[in-house]
């Protein structure tokens, strides 16, 4: 199936140095703009999250979607 994400939020939260909040929340925005709108193939909604996972290398917190039909 395929699915066009409408909106996403990643959890990017690392404890390394020169890491602060400023960094993380400005790279889950900039996640957040570029995945959304993104058409994504996959079997059903768990995995279309395992698919965004792996491509990002971060934990999604809330993803919506429409399933788009054929």
């Amino acid at each position: 199936m395929q699915f066009q994400i409408t909106n996403i939020q990643f959890d990017c939260y690392l404890e390394e140095d020169g890491w602060n909040e400023s960094d993380r929340i400005c790279t889950e925005e900039k996640l957040s703009e570029e995945y959304t709108g993104q058409i994504w193939e996959a079997d059903d909604g768990d995995d279309l999250i395992e698919e965004i996972t792996a491509a990002t290398g971060w934990c999604i917190t809330s993803i919506d979607y429409r399933i788009i039909l054929k």
